[in-house]
């Protein structure tokens, strides 16, 4: 079955957006919402991982910095779940080092956006991954 995504309309898919700022929650919810995409939101990578395991996301965004459990582990975790380790993750970062990226990639990540992040940085990331699953790399067992 082809994805209904293929042609860059994100309607109806479902995104998680991990992040402690409050601030970048709200924008990127914002900001999805508007292209028609299902929000979910959490703020660290514990309240993440149950959101994942009930709403099952097409594509997560992770923040790097955060307490208790960090973007790298919780990229791992997710990468590691036979489940989900098909899920696009993309890290989120204030910082743009060359360590931050090779780090990300490392622990299963398939992109890294430097915050404060665009619309279309987001909306385009979005896309990308879409276009890829569609592209006939989708491993869904709903197929």
């Amino acid at each position: 079955m082809a994805s209904k995504h293929a042609d860059g309309d994100l309607k109806g898919l479902k995104v998680l957006v991990i992040d402690d700022s409050k601030t970048i929650r709200r924008t990127a919810e914002t900001l999805l919402a508007k292209e028609g995409c299902e929000v979910l939101t959490a703020v660290d990578g514990f309240e993440a991982l149950s959101k994942i395991a009930d709403h099952k996301p097409d594509i997560i965004f992770v923040d790097i910095m955060m307490p208790r459990l960090d973007g790298y582990q919780t990229c791992a975790l997710i990468k590691h779940n036979q489940t989900f380790k098909h899920t696009p993750v993309i890290m989120l970062s204030s910082k743009d080092g060359l360590f931050d990226r090779a780090r990300g990639r490392i622990v299963g990540s398939e992109q890294y956006l430097t915050k404060p992040f665009t619309k279309d940085e987001l909306v385009n990331a979005i896309q990308h991954h879409v276009r890829r699953q569609a592209g006939g790399q989708q491993v869904t067992g709903n197929a």
